[in-house]
């Protein structure tokens, strides 16, 4: 349930698009979840400048982003996120050492799969959207995935990236059948389109919930199958 500042319900949608699950409410608010590790949540303009927390102000300003919950605006990524806390009995977060450093024979698989991101394959994007924050973010979450899941924080890093190229409009098909596959295409009888892979928007489609296949402008274009 989606709720208001006032306690009041509001009305949304649930899409499926391409790979996301889309959930559309009306006030503006859409969220869209791989179902996997990454989340993002988009805003109408109606709400600029009108919120606060640990995803920013709005204002246009991302210099004063990490304003706290007594308005200070600080430095330190801790201090910021600990400021938003919700219960006060919650401990604070503590300084994480380098996951690379701490599980070491990780950082060569790691250096070495990330590299797509600042290779020719995303050579067209790279001048539209630095590839070396979402480079480091990759190496560092691959590091620390080896609990389970190892290669599911590495595609979703290089995922983040192909998406922020998708909405800076460079297309980067980055999958191949070696690395983060999808293997709908493979399964299409020859001249049939069952499923199909599409790297740089999917449609909103229609469904029982949704049978006019409409959803709103705000939603980006979504990798899907």
């Amino acid at each position: 349930v989606i709720k208001q500042e006032n306690g009041v319900d509001v009305p949304y949608q649930v899409h499926s698009i391409g790979l996301y699950v889309v959930v559309e409410a009306e006030n503006g608010l859409i969220l869209m979840w791989d179902k996997k590790n990454s989340l993002f949540i988009k805003l109408s303009s109606t709400f600029q400048g009108q919120v606060c927390g640990l995803c920013g102000n709005y204002d246009g300003n991302g210099k004063n982003d990490f304003t706290s919950r007594n308005q200070e605006v600080v430095v330190e990524a801790l201090e910021f996120g600990n400021s938003w806390k919700v219960s006060p009995s919650c401990p604070n977060a503590d300084v994480i050492k380098n996951p690379c450093t701490l599980r070491s024979y990780r950082q060569s698989w790691s250096l070495k799969r990330c590299s797509i991101i600042t290779s020719n394959v995303f050579s067209a994007c790279h001048s539209q959207v630095d590839p070396t924050p979402f480079h480091d973010a990759c190496v560092r979450d691959s590091c620390a995935c080896d609990t389970g899941g190892d290669c599911e924080c590495f595609c979703t890093a290089v995922a983040a990236y192909a998406q922020a190229c998708n909405e800076a409009g460079a297309c980067i098909k980055w999958r191949t059948p070696d690395i983060c596959p999808l293997f709908c295409d493979f399964y299409n009888p020859i001249g049939e389109c069952e499923w199909h892979y599409n790297p740089c928007g999917y449609p909103c489609m229609k469904t029982c919930k949704n049978p006019s296949g409409t959803c709103s402008s705000q939603i980006p274009a979504l990798e899907g199958n």
